[in-house]
């Protein structure tokens, strides 16, 4: 009797949702395969591009896994870790963001089953684990070094690398263009850490092919006052005078109060100010520097002045031009033109005002440190550049990347089956319920070369046949076997260079892992109602007070 009587327990706050056990965990493993199908397409040579428009109306057509993923929204929180195993892929190596988030969404899907069939969700997690282990030192085993080489082969190795991660981008046409601009650019920089050393400037108009580097920093020309014109606009070897301050006629303090006992003492104060900024632009002059670039405004008085003397001026340069233009010349940027010694000028081979488009471009080539270099992208529409962009931003990751770490595997699949083959071969010395579960694994990383043949409309079963049987040879030699984009069968991605450095996929098998594990330990999703009542509520004020005739007010457009 007492049994029947005993209170309900109320642990959480009243409209708290909270689901657990096995519905959620499959409810969540859906919400992840539905973002996996969201990039799926988008893999490989073939992949499709996504337009996605936004609430602020941009518009954004990209190929790119990680900016997908980005502009997406997602709110699943278990979907989100997609997201962010996506977000960690692109920063730590570049490319291989669809690859990381279509692995992931097969692990869990490959899964399912197992969950569904009562299967403890960390027996999965722990051979899952042991398999992911496994695959990343096959990668190690089978990945060739490209290190000892000559610096052209080195140049054609690394531009090798570039172009199998263009080739499934917007400008994947013009790839081999592109790659070896990247390389020449990574190699300009050489041990440089800092990518922003590394600009791309964009200018609408022209054909792709009208894009190119500047072994050096290329910038927009400013807002300019009268008097630019007739300042040279060329010189060799010029020294470069990098500045921090304004050059402009203005009272040196405006709150300033003044008391005269005699009117003629006001054209004293009046000569002062003149007086104080042609000390300064004095002071450039002496220091020799034949170019000079200030971060504030350099004023229509300084520009005519330094018209009269045959120097390049430029005001309001960007913080990042600037210190990409001090990095390159060797310059520092001052704060005053007191004591401009030669120390701390710049300088470059060659200084040009260039027209590129309808605008024209200010450029520093031949630079004596050489630590950096400047794209300027040329495109019919301002998305394709922005993707172009995004593309060339992959191919610079990947190059310093195969540059660091320097083994490469080969690409389209191929490394990916030779994994899946090795995985099931061990999984039968396995004795017990793990035998399935890596053999589901091995089974889960053949879907990179399917999705590449599905992409390019090919009959996935029968190239995944073929590779499977190529790569069952007992004496090795399929090893490097993938899927052929152009012809639609099989052929060596090692001899056809379709190569990846390999901690791209290490990266891309351990995150993915990580991230199907992280799914399969929840078992509880933990709702506060707090979190949607606070946003119902501010949306309520936001809409109350607006006249009464509104009913509940609807959002004006």
């Amino acid at each position: 009797m007492s049994a029947m009587m005993q209170p309900q327990i109320i642990l959480l706050k009243e409209g708290t949702d909270a689901s657990q056990g096995k519905p959620q965990l499959i409810s969540n493993i859906n919400a992840c395969m539905a973002v996996a199908d969201v990039v799926r397409t988008t893999l490989g040579p073939r992949g499709m591009d996504k337009l996605i428009h936004n609430e602020k109306g941009n518009t954004t057509i990209s190929n790119d896994g990680a900016t997908i993923m980005k502009l997406l929204d997602i709110i699943h929180p278990a979907a989100k870790i997609l997201v962010d195993i996506a977000k960690s892929q692109d920063s730590e190596v570049g490319d291989g963001t669809t690859t990381v988030v279509l692995l992931a969404g097969e692990f869990l899907k490959e899964a399912k089953p197992f969950v569904d069939d009562g299967v403890h969700p960390q027996n999965l997690i722990r051979s899952y684990r042991t398999a992911s282990n496994l695959a990343i030192e096959k990668i190690k085993e089978l990945a060739s070094s490209i290190e000892g080489k000559s610096l052209e082969e080195k140049k054609k190795l690394l531009a090798k690398c570039a172009a199998t991660t263009l080739s499934s981008k917007l400008i994947g046409g013009e790839k081999e263009f592109f790659a070896t601009m990247v390389v020449d650019a990574v190699l300009a920089i050489g041990n440089e850490d800092r990518l922003n050393m590394i600009g791309i400037k964009k200018v609408p108009g022209g054909t792709m092919r009208d894009s190119f580097l500047v072994n050096g920093v290329a910038f927009k020309k400013t807002f300019s006052y009268a008097g630019f014109e007739q300042q040279p606009k060329k010189f060799v070897n010029p020294k470069i005078l990098l500045l921090n301050i304004e050059l402009e006629l203005k009272s040196e303090k405006e709150n300033a109060e003044i008391r005269l006992s005699d009117p003629l003492q006001y054209q004293s104060i009046v000569d002062a100010e003149w007086n104080i900024i042609y000390d300064k632009l004095d002071k450039c002059a002496k220091s020799g520097a034949k170019v000079v670039l200030s971060r504030l405004a350099i004023g229509d008085l300084a520009t005519q002045y330094f018209a009269d003397r045959d120097i390049f001026c430029a005001g309001r340069v960007s913080e990042e031009d600037l210190q990409r233009v001090a990095a390159a010349s060797g310059g520092t940027v001052q704060t005053t033109v007191n004591n401009v010694v030669d120390e701390v000028l710049g300088t470059c081979d060659l200084f040009e005002e260039r027209q590129v488009g309808n605008e024209r471009f200010n450029i520093f080539s031949g630079c004596p440190s050489g630590r950096t270099a400047t794209f300027v992208l040329r495109g019919g529409a301002d998305q394709f550049i922005e993707e172009a962009e995004r593309s060339l931003h992959d191919a610079i990751m990947i190059v310093r990347r195969a540059m660091k770490n320097s083994t490469v595997v080969p690409g389209g699949g191929a490394i990916d089956m030779e994994i899946s083959r090795y995985l099931r071969q061990h999984a039968r010395t396995i004795a017990g319920k793990s035998q399935l579960f890596i053999n589901s694994y091995a089974k889960a990383l053949e879907v990179i070369p399917r999705q590449l043949c599905d992409n390019a409309g090919f009959d996935a079963t029968d190239v995944l046949n073929k590779l499977r049987q190529k790569h069952a040879l007992p004496s090795g030699d399929g090893a490097a076997y993938g899927v052929d984009i152009n012809t639609g069968g099989i052929a060596d991605s090692f001899a056809n260079f379709v190569w990846e450095p390999s901690v791209v996929k290490i990266n891309a098998i351990n995150a993915a892992t990580e991230a199907a594990c992280l799914v399969l330990s929840v078992d509880e999703t933990v709702k506060n109602p707090k979190s949607e009542s606070a946003q119902g509520e501010a949306a309520a004020s936001a809409m109350g007070g607006r006249g009464r005739g509104r009913g509940r007010g609807m959002r004006r457009r």
